[in-house]
């Protein structure tokens, strides 16, 4: 070997040292970076998650997704560091972005809308809601979806149907969220009776009170809540509107026994009679 390859090769090998110093020294900000977000990140969305196991489980899923994109940003720091070359960079990043952007773009969204339901919570495992048209009790909350028992759907009515929905996380920020059950367990509802002008108006006012006190809640009863009674007059005879809270699950069962108790103390009450659309054909 003659002095002059000797020189290129110390200069070589000196290059090279500074740029694996520089490589080590970049590698390892990154992992000290990596472990406090990681860190802080964990413990914040566990501290919201408490004591929840799926979302305990959805947690450390999310944790996973933060060590792959760290992964990638090591990825792009060697290959700046090795080529020393911005644009190299620049082109490797941008192809990166415009890949993971692309095939990513609804599960990060959907992982963006997890972590915003896990810290404001507007719904939790086993609330009753509404999103957008469908409305279901949540069974679940997965990084992805949102799983909802189906309520309705295969019938008019709020009954469950026995169909999981599976909702993607991405569209909550698209559409409307109802939730039912966010303050507390219980729903303003009513049952409307409609009585011919006829009839006994103070009789049937205390049929339609009755039915719906027989039927409330006694952790209601406790409280000291009683049924709110409002009247129309409508083209066929007096509405009877009797308003009451009642739990959200119960809602259908307490509906149809308030109805059916009304139904039945109206048939053995003289002088109440329930009104309907009929035409009276008077002869001459």
């Amino acid at each position: 070997m003659t002095f002059f390859d000797l020189t290129n090769f110390l200069e070589i090998a000196q290059l090279y040292a500074g740029k694996i110093i520089s490589l080590a020294i970049a590698l390892i900000i990154i992992y000290v970076i990596y472990k406090i977000v990681v860190h802080a990140t964990h413990k914040t969305l566990l501290f919201r998650a408490r004591k929840d196991s799926k979302q305990k489980d959805n947690v450390k899923l999310f944790i996973n997704f933060v060590k792959y994109v760290f992964a990638v940003i090591s990825i792009l720091v060697v290959i700046f560091i090795l080529t020393g070359s911005l644009a190299g960079l620049g082109i490797s990043a941008g192809l990166l972005t415009a890949a993971l952007g692309w095939a990513l773009q609804r599960p990060i969204t959907g992982m963006a809308a997890w972590i915003m339901v896990l810290t404001k919570k507007p719904f939790q495992i086993g609330d009753r809601i509404l999103i957008g048209d469908i409305k279901g009790d949540v069974e679940d909350i997965t990084l992805t979806h949102i799983h909802l028992k189906e309520l309705g759907g295969t019938i008019p009515s709020e009954e469950s149907s026995g169909r999981i929905i599976l909702i993607p996380n991405s569209i909550l920020f698209e559409q409307k969220i109802i939730n039912y059950t966010l303050q507390n367990e219980f729903i303003l509802d009513e049952v409307r009776t409609l009585v011919t002008y006829e009839s006994n108006f103070e009789k049937a006012k205390k049929i339609c009170y009755s039915a719906a006190s027989k039927f409330i809640s006694d952790k209601l009863k406790e409280k000291g809540e009683k049924p709110v009674l409002r009247i129309r007059q409508a083209d066929s005879g007096i509405q009877i509107k009797v308003r009451y809270h009642v739990k959200t699950n119960d809602r259908i069962e307490t509906l149809s026994n308030i109805h059916n108790e009304i139904i039945k103390q109206i048939t053995k009450t003289k002088g109440v009679r329930i009104a309907y659309p009929h035409i009276h054909l008077i002869r001459k």
